[in-house]
């Protein structure tokens, strides 16, 4: 109990720094914020919704757990949930926290356990084609060849990664999957539960747009921005600094530098995610029983994968 004390002590003097540091500065973070959400609005909203409308009416209406029959065996052979092929397959085409969201639906609805939720949430942690490849790779760095790089480097990590952490994992149930069950208002429930994903994500982004630029103003990169100056040009590692907390903002800074690593280091960081992206799906993937640390260490070894390949093609 001292040490839930201790945490939420902590919790709540950087909340209370930060709000003073807001009220101080309104003129640089009101801004700020306001920057966030135009980033959200121009880069990934046009991107996430309808895609998540669209997977959100295939889970609800039974589709996808009935797309999901011909891929069982493959899923049995490679010791993951019979689910788990649909799952990935609409996680990619939609992008971030979709996956996520996608799994959590899964869970609710009984067609996916604990165990097969811990074996999939890597796997359906990913960036979609259209953030990846129009609004970084085309909008931000006006190369849409470097998008479809990255969107490979991307892929290729975490299904690679994930196909060896399922090897390691406890031998999925051959029973089959409870179906998910739909309703008479799969439209209506569809579009509202993607409204409220979007503007939640737009929530997460404009925060922590401002959540980087305070913790920059204040110095508390400058350890890691130190050790990337090691390798890196100043813009760059300014760039990746802030990409760990928000992995669109990063994005945007990294395409206004001259570092020949751009492209591997966008790669690293939309395979990572940034603090945004991880709480947006850990939000969803507590529910599950996914553990946090857990998750975050997958994802900093497929960001690493990524990179390296990135590196292999650049």
């Amino acid at each position: 109990m001292t040490i839930k004390r201790i945490k939420y002590a902590i919790l709540c003097l950087c909340l209370l720094v930060f709000g003073a540091a807001f009220i101080i500065r309104p003129e640089k973070y009101v801004a700020s914020c306001a920057e966030g959400f135009a980033l959200w609005a121009e880069c990934v909203l046009p991107s996430l919704f309808p895609f998540m409308v669209i997977s959100l009416i295939f889970i609800k209406t039974g589709i996808a757990d009935r797309a999901s029959l011909p891929l069982r065996p493959a899923a049995r052979a490679l010791n993951m949930p019979q689910n788990a092929a649909i799952c990935f397959l609409l996680s990619i085409c939609s992008g971030y926290p979709a996956g996520s969201r996608i799994l959590s639906e899964f869970y609710e609805s009984g067609a996916l356990t604990r165990e097969d939720c811990d074996k999939l949430a890597p796997l359906c942690s990913t960036s979609g084609p259209l953030f990846i490849i129009g609004s970084v790779g085309f909008k931000m760095f006006g190369d849409k060849l470097l998008g479809f790089e990255i969107f490979a480097a991307h892929a290729l990590a975490v299904i690679i990664f994930s196909l060896i952490y399922c090897r390691f994992c406890k031998k999925s149930n051959p029973i089959p999957p409870k179906p998910i069950k739909s309703n008479n208002n799969v439209l209506y429930d569809s579009f509202y539960g993607a409204v409220i994903s979007v503007a939640v994500a737009g929530g997460f982004i404009a925060f922590f747009y401002v959540v980087a630029e305070f913790m920059y103003d204040f110095n508390l990169f400058a350890p890691l921005e130190w050790v990337l100056k090691l390798f890196l040009d100043h813009s760059a590692a300014h760039a990746v600094c802030l990409g760990m907390a928000e992995v669109t903002t990063g994005c945007s800074y990294l395409a206004r530098s001259s570092t020949p690593l751009k492209g591997a280091l966008a790669g690293f960081m939309i395979s990572f995610g940034g603090i945004s992206i991880l709480m947006q799906q850990l939000g969803y993937l507590t529910k599950t029983g996914v553990k946090p640390l857990k998750f975050i260490a997958c994802k900093f070894v497929q960001a690493a994968m990524c990179f390296a390949f990135m590196l292999a093609v650049t």
